[in-house]
């Protein structure tokens, strides 16, 4: 069964890098050697580093490790990126003992003659305060539980991470496996980890005579959610709220049962020696071989399922499975080489590319929109925001892996009606997206969140992004549906100023700069520019199907605002005319970018305009006060208006949000220690830079003329 799967994956992947060769001819007679350029970049660990932890997953699942390979000190590590064990599918509630009803978390507010209610995060009353953050709250990601070693020295007390010595770990890209030794006591330890890419199971190897001597067992501990903001899985309060049980044993194979209030999961146990287990204190288990010898493999499968019918996949299976998939992950897609350039710039950036493609597939290619922490530890309590799914997605179609977009694109289906409920609900048609959701789609409270927009058109830009990688009418027909009906959405929100005859996108809105009360703040210059692209590919959809025009869309489109522009500058909102002498309105994501970075060139967007607004935000900015995604935004629009040596600096803008560590991830603050839009925004800005945009005649648009830059790439597609 497994040979004829890797047999069919070799010729896909045969056949892949054929095409690859010849799309390629026409650019370079030099082919883009894979396994050097992802090589030379593998993560090393020498120390220990709070900030340094690896992952390893299948965009669905995530186990991240210490130095040990495992998850044996999680409290070191919960200031830095934590150890967490995450999947898609573990979520939990505390249970409700008020009656909370999410009505109460509505608020009205008079907009365009009418109430309209939003969930919004109140101060007061309390009653309504308790039950907005009631739903804020919960549901709530799981940290599914820590596995890691449980060490004793010779005289008897428990290593602690002082007594690790002689660290040598590194994460091998090209197999998706990490590689730990470190010693203790002078005695080494060796520890392969490896994540199964498609199931939710992590699998070691430990290679070490502390195992013969009884002084290495392993060591299972499920922790409490915390219910805030982060949740790193290291609370051992309450030991009391929860329970964790064997509910089947036969010596090498046991499964785990962990119940928390009226939600409970499996972890299933699979060794290729006998393990006793014992229980230091409650949700503690210790894992004891039961023989003497110097190797164990074992494998853990997390499930929301009994397991029982299924046997977990031993470490050799796993293991071949692992070096399949990250070996066709990294043969096939789009590559980019910037061996040979003079610029010091060119390794690093080489690096945080290699780096971010890892982590975009091993964090945020599952199922549903991803957190903006992925799955390693809660930002938000665990809960996808829509406007960020284009940050975290459009890259895996510009970088020919579309069936990645795609699988969390199926989830929008399952949600439509609670979309729809939200439009109803406020006197609009269609489907009014959500911003901040979980699994099944219910909307969370939020003062900011509820009046955002401009996640509205990502569904359409994401959906056409799949038409121009496979431009057949399959993608029409399975997709048509879910765009009309978010272009339905946008079609009914405008207001009619009937004394200047024209559509307005507010007051009732915040932009994508979230600086701006919702009441008073109206046509956003990107929001603007982003519903007449909407719009208009929506209705070149219909044509596509030979379907009529829709009448209402066109007449929107007609008579919609223009970009508010003031002294030769776009402003952040028609209604923010001080955006450029007010501090406050210059901090945040310089989202006026968005009109001509994410966007394509249109006759309603003056280039002229944006290389003024350019200049004065680029020189102005609080750039201390922005995020991670806003210097790969900066540089798409960089490159769009013919800056490239700006595009370029705008992606090593010294400033805290967009530093990079050691493992790829991009740290912004205390709070987010790793923050995924901006990996998945730096992927989309370098396919811009290297593979341009529509119409675009220059190659590589984005990449300095200054002679230092050698730059080779493959597999890329050109944005809209």
């Amino acid at each position: 069964m497994m040979n004829k799967r890797i047999a069919v994956r070799l010729i896909a992947r045969s056949m892949f890098v054929c095409l690859l060769l010849l799309s390629s001819a026409a650019r370079s007679q030099e082919r883009i050697d894979r396994f050097s350029l992802v090589e030379r970049h593998n993560v090393v660990n020498r120390q220990f580093d709070s900030l340094s932890a690896l992952t390893l997953g299948n965009g669905g699942f995530a186990y991240t490790v210490d130095i040990t390979g495992m998850q044996s000190f999680p409290e070191a590590y919960g200031q830095g990126i934590p150890l967490g064990t995450q999947s898609e599918w573990g979520w939990h509630s505390f249970t409700d003992t008020a009656g909370y009803r999410f009505e109460e978390s509505l608020k009205n507010y008079h907009l365009d003659n009418r109430d309209r209610s939003y969930a919004v995060q109140w101060n007061a009353p309390e009653r309504n305060k308790q039950a907005s953050d009631w739903f804020r709250q919960n549901v709530h990601r799981l940290q599914l539980g820590n596995i890691g070693m449980l060490i004793t020295l010779k005289n008897g007390q428990t290593c602690g991470l002082s007594d690790i010595k002689e660290i040598n770990q590194t994460l091998d890209l090209w197999s998706g496996i990490i590689k730990s030794h470190f010693t203790v006591e002078g005695q080494p330890v060796d520890v392969l980890t490896v994540v199964h890419p498609e199931e939710d199971v992590v699998s070691v190897k430990i290679s070490s005579s502390l195992l013969k001597e009884g002084r290495l067992k392993l060591r299972v501990r499920f922790p409490y959610p915390t219910g805030t903001f982060t949740d790193a899985g290291v609370n051992r309060q309450f030991p009391e709220k929860h329970s964790s049980r064997i509910i089947d044993y036969d010596q090498r194979t046991f499964t785990m049962e962990h119940t928390l209030d009226k939600y409970r999961y499996f972890l299933k146990v699979s060794g290729t020696e006998a393990l006793t287990v014992t229980q230091q204190q409650r949700h503690d288990h210790v894992l004891t071989p039961t023989t003497a010898n110097s190797v164990l493999e074992c494998s853990f499968r997390f499930s929301e399922q009994l397991p029982a019918y299924r046997n977990v996949p031993n470490f050799g299976t796993v293991r071949t499975f692992s070096e399949e998939h990250w070996q066709h992950f990294w043969q096939e897609g789009g590559a980019v080489d910037f061996s040979g350039s003079t610029d010091l710039r060119a390794t690093e950036l080489e690096r945080r590319i290699i780096l971010s493609q890892y982590l975009m597939a091993v964090q945020c290619a599952g199922n549903i929109p991803p957190q903006e922490t992925g799955l390693t530890y809660n930002s938000w309590f665990g809960k996808p925001h829509l406007e960020m799914h284009w940050w975290h997605a459009v890259h895996f179609a510009l970088w020919n892996r579309p069936d990645m977009l795609e699988k969390s694109l199926q989830w929008y289906s399952t949600v439509a009606g609670k979309a729809a409920a939200i439009a109803q609900r406020q006197g609009y048609e269609g489907l009014r997206w959500q911003k901040m959701t979980d699994p099944a789609g219910n909307e969370s409270p939020s003062s900011v969140g509820a009046f955002l927009l401009w996640q509205q058109p990502h569904f359409i830009y994401m959906t056409e992004l799949l038409y121009r990688h496979y431009h057949d009418k399959g993608t029409l027909n399975k997709y048509k549906d879910l765009v009309f009906a978010t272009a339905d959405f946008m079609a009914s929100y405008p207001t009619y100023d009937s004394v200047k005859h024209r559509y307005t996108l507010g007051p009732g809105m915040i932009p994508a700069q979230e600086r701006f009360k919702p009441e008073s703040t109206f046509n956003a210059t990107f929001e603007l520019a982003y519903w007449r692209w909407g719009l208009s590919t929506a209705q070149e959809w219909r044509v596509r199907l030979g379907l009529p025009r829709n009448q209402r869309w066109d007449n929107i489109l007609d008579s919609l605002s223009v970009l508010p522009q003031q002294q030769g500058l776009y402003m952040a909102a028609e209604s923010a005319p001080d955006s450029y002498t007010h501090p406050p309105y210059m901090t945040d994501h310089p989202a006026v970018f968005g009109a001509l970075g994410m966007l394509p060139a249109r006759p309603y967007v003056d280039s002229a305009v944006m290389r003024q607004t350019f200049d004065k935000i680029w020189k102005s900015w609080n750039w201390q006060e922005t995020w991670g995604w806003d210097f790969p935004l900066t540089a798409m629009t960089a490159t769009r208006l013919g800056l490239p040596d700006k595009a370029m600096d705008a992606l090593f803008m010294p400033v805290q949000t967009n530093t990079w560590l050691a493992n790829g991830h991009n740290y912004q603050d205390n709070r987010l220690r790793l923050y995924l839009p901006g990996n998945g925004g730096l992927l989309t800005a370098i396919a811009l830079m290297c593979a341009g945009y529509d119409g675009c005649s220059q190659a590589l648009p984005g990449i300095p003329e200054n002679g230092k830059w050698r730059v080779m790439w493959e597999g890329l597609n050109p944005l809209p």
